[in-house]
């Protein structure tokens, strides 16, 4: 398995031959009315996620197992991703990989074979690797499914939902949105499931800003506005995502770093205000305040952060329930 940068996905096949949706593994080429419906059935989610609910499962997924494994680290998205399963009455494993087999030399697939072996029925998959949850996907058998909670470079597909989920809460049309995803987009697998599905939804004014350095070159060909400067990519945007600078998939010195990047591409209250009034601004965390987000903008009345997460909830419990056939 090699490591990818680009947009392109080659022939992945995510539906089974009754043409229904059995694995997420990309948002890439993903049609329009399959976003919708995983959007449409996460709304319906929405209220099993009430605080005030007394009771928050519905029993969709009773006597199925969840393996989570995540080669990677993470906090949202490991843990929404437990707490859907379990709000669905699944069964739920948290593999831990530092101390799996896979540590000791066993082949990623041979590990898959063992707990297939086990019952599992959903395998959540994040791993450093692009393509790795499609090479599961590929292997499996038929009854058994695979979502991709974000490989590599490459995509994150249920952060890219819920994140359309709450545009679309906010905002309603995608059409007439203007969208600016800010900072290290050529490493971000949030900011290539995003373009994916919001050109899909119809959004026609997206904008990439950042240092070249950390912009796709390919940025163009996809519709998608480049700008260097913070203060003529936010001019009357709808929404505005920053994304954190992942240092672990660069070269060093590859960005100015720390105080030197915020300065030129840190989202401050003086920036956002060049956006539309209304405008709201999202991260997929975790966020380094004082890098790309000043704190009074994070925890402002603009900020839709938090509400991303709880969404994320609702979105993964409609991804798990729709590739399982409920």
């Amino acid at each position: 398995m090699s490591e990818s940068n680009n947009f392109g996905t080659s022939q992945i096949n995510q539906f089974n031959t009754a043409g229904e949706l059995t694995h997420l593994l990309t948002l890439e080429g993903l049609p329009k009315e399959q976003l919708l419906h995983i959007l449409d059935t996460a709304k319906q989610f929405v209220s099993v996620t009430d605080p005030a609910r007394e009771v928050k499962k519905v029993p969709l997924l009773r006597g199925k197992n969840v393996f989570n494994l995540f080669f990677e680290n993470s906090t949202r998205t490991r843990t929404t991703f437990e707490i859907a399963a379990k709000r669905l009455s699944a069964d739920v494993i948290n593999l831990d990989i530092s101390t799996s087999s896979t540590a000791k030399g066993e082949s990623l697939l041979d590990t898959i074979d063992n707990l297939v072996a086990m019952q599992a029925d959903i395998f959540v998959v994040r791993h450093g690797v692009s393509r790795a949850p499609i090479e599961i996907a590929q292997h499996v058998p038929s009854h058994v499914h695979v979502v991709n909670a974000g490989d590599g470079s490459h995509q994150h597909p249920t952060q890219g939902l819920l994140d359309m989920y709450t545009m679309r809460h906010f905002k309603k049309d995608f059409t007439s949105l203007k969208v600016a995803i800010v900072g290290d987009i050529v490493h971000s697998r949030v900011a290539k499931s995003n373009i994916c599905a919001l050109r899909t939804l119809g959004c026609t004014d997206i904008r990439a800003i950042g240092p070249e350095s950390l912009l796709p070159s390919d940025l163009d060909m996809l519709g998608v506005k480049v700008f260097h400067s913070m203060e003529e990519g936010l001019r009357g945007v709808d929404v505005v995502m920053t994304l954190r600078i992942q240092k672990e998939r660069m070269e060093v010195g590859q960005v100015p770093e720390g105080a030197a990047f915020f300065k030129q591409y840190g989202l401050t209250s003086s920036r956002l205000a060049l956006a539309q009034p209304d405008a709201i601004v999202m991260h997929p965390g975790p966020m380094n305040r004082g890098v790309e987000i000043d704190s009074v903008v994070a925890d402002g009345p603009q900020s839709v952060i938090l509400n991303q997460v709880t969404f994320g909830i609702a979105v993964r419990m409609a991804v798990m329930s729709i590739v399982a056939g409920n």
